[in-house]
This record gives C-alpha cells, structure tokens and sequence, in this order.
C-alpha cells in the first residue's frame, strides 16, 4: 500500500512539474505570435501625416535621435566604423533642427549612474555587452523620449511624420517585436514597467542568443509589450475609443517582398552581437509549429509512462492480495 502511495504522489509532482514547464513554454511561444497593439504601416503613417499639413495634431514626440556605440573589441576607440558612419549621417542631413545624441560606451554609463544608479551593478554584471546597449536605450527614451535607432539601421527620408504617437515599437511581422528602432514621448509608463522589469528578468538562461534575447533584448521586450496591455483597462470599463487610445502602435518593417514598403529607416550589416547558438534558434523560430507539437508528444509519452506504471504496480499489489487471501 505504502508503494502505491508513494508512486502516486511521485506521479502527481511530475506531472505538476510538466504542467508548469508546459505553461511557461506556451506563455513563451506566445511571444513569437499575434502581438497586441496597434499595427500602422509606414505608409499609413505618411498618409496621416500628408492628410493636413502643417498637422494639427500634437507632438508627442521630441526632436532628438539617439544611437548607441559601444565599441567592445577596443574600448578605448570611439571610430564608428565608415559603412555605419554613413547611415548615421542620412539621418542628420534629412533631420535638419533634431538634436542627435551618439552614446558611447563611457556616456552611456554615466548616464545610468547619473540618473539610475539602482540599476548600475545590474549594468556592469550583465554577461554579454551587447545587454548594456539594449538596456540603455530604453532608459534613453525613458529619460529624454524621442527616436532610437540601432546604428547598421539608416533614414530614407524625415522623421517627423512619426511624432505623433506618444510610443511605437518595430515590428517585422514575424516572430517576436524588434528593438532595433523605437521611439516615444518622456516618462512613458511602458519604459517604466520595462526599466523596473529588466533586474527580475536577468537570469542565465545557458544558451547565449537565449540570455541576451529574454533577458534584455527583443524577446524581453515582446513579454513586457504583452503584459503592459493586458494590464490596460478594457473596452467594457472604459468604452470601446477610451481602450482603442491607451493601446501602443508597432510600427511595420517586413522586409519580405511581399510587405509594405519602408518609407523611413533602411537597413545595413548588423549580427555584431552573434554567437554560436543563433542559427539553432532561427531554426527553432520558423519551425515553430514542430517545436509545439514534439513538447506535447513528450508531455503525452510521460502521462502515458506514469499511468502504465501505477496501473502495473495495482495489478501486481491485487494478486499479491489474493495470494495472501488464498493462503488463509
């Protein structure tokens, strides 16, 4: 009897056990799917702009372009390499009157100890350097708003027809939301659940592309995304426009054949940041479909294992009753 009992209740914390690894990983590939917020094609955004001119509608946004460099090889030079340098300088000549901000690996520093000095051992600790540069930007915006730019992405033509939404992100209409170009008014809340998010979230995950990705890269901004509208109020308490406005815009760039065209940012050589692992999760991330459906073949094989075992131990503990009984 005891036997039994002590199965069963192996049994039921392994199960528990494959419950939840199988709902983090639901709550995981969910990232790479149907994103909320508001999808606006660069066009529409244009078309938007070009409707009433000068625009009536706020700015929202300010006038400042941020890029980070952070030289990791050679600390010690601060030369953008020239291919870089060029997609820089698109979009200072076709941003005349915007204050441009180049942050170095030392100003991007002392702007955290400066302003956030809470977050600065988290800073200095993380594992690969490429998580410094995610997360000072979005302190940048926090702190300043205005446009970030990755420095391999270019300007095709003005910026100010994005302005006038108080927050948007990029979206390459597969898999999980970019970081590579984003922008927003000061003091957004979404920078705030995310800044106040990155320390919790800083875990080694093993894998490389795993760690930067979810800890502070794309990944981490996707799940942050998620939960900052799920947390807004619904249509019901707030009316169908009142939720319409409190939802953020991802602003388009497939660069598939087939998609919207790109109206302002162009994009260059990047992957400085790539380590072994990426190909294997690219692989995983266009295969997403296989991915689910061996996870729920290994979770159905380990239910089946469990109930074949506690069926075969009753059976044996049943005629080893009757043999007792029997003997008697």
């Amino acid at each position: 009897m005891r036997s039994r009992v002590y199965i069963t209740f192996i049994a039921l914390l392994i199960l528990l056990a494959l419950a939840f690894i199988a709902s983090r990983v639901t709550n995981f590939v969910q990232l790479f799917f149907e994103h909320s917020g508001i999808a606006i094609t660069q066009d529409e955004v244009a078309a938007a702009y070009n409707t009433t001119i000068p625009d009536s509608r706020p700015q929202l946004i300010p006038k400042i372009i941020h890029q980070v460099y952070h030289n990791w090889h050679d600390p010690m030079n601060e030369t953008m390499p020239a291919d870089w340098d060029e997609l820089r300088q698109s979009c200072i000549t076709l941003n005349p009157g915007w204050e441009y901000k180049l942050w170095t690996e030392r100003k991007s520093r002392e702007f955290i100890s400066k302003n956030y000095p809470w977050f600065l051992k988290t800073y200095d600790g993380y594992r690969f350097p490429v998580q410094r540069v995610d997360s000072v930007r979005y302190f940048l915006l926090l702190h300043y708003g205005g446009i970030y730019l990755d420095l391999d992405n270019g300007c095709l033509s003005d910026l100010t027809p994005l302005l006038y939404y108080p927050l948007w992100v990029t979206d390459g209409g597969r898999g999980a939301l970019s970081n590579n170009i984003l922008a927003s008014r000061p003091n957004h809340p979404y920078w705030t659940l995310l800044t106040n998010s990155l320390i919790p979230y800083n875990y080694n995950y093993i894998f490389p592309y795993v760690t930067i990705s979810y800890a502070s890269g794309q990944w981490f901004l996707t799940a942050i995304w998620q939960q900052y509208h799920a947390w807004l109020p619904t249509a019901a308490i707030v009316g169908k426009e009142g939720a319409q406005e409190n939802r953020l815009h991802r602003l388009m760039m497939d660069d598939r054949p087939e998609a919207a065209r790109w109206v302002y940012f162009s994009q260059a050589r990047g992957g400085t940041w790539v380590n072994w692992d990426n190909r294997m999760f690219l692989w995983i991330g266009d295969h997403l479909f296989l991915l689910g459906l061996g996870i729920s073949g290994l979770v159905a094989v380990a239910w089946w294992g469990i109930r074949r075992l506690c069926c075969q131990r009753g059976r044996e503990y049943t005629k080893l009753k009757d043999r007792e009984d029997n003997d008697v």
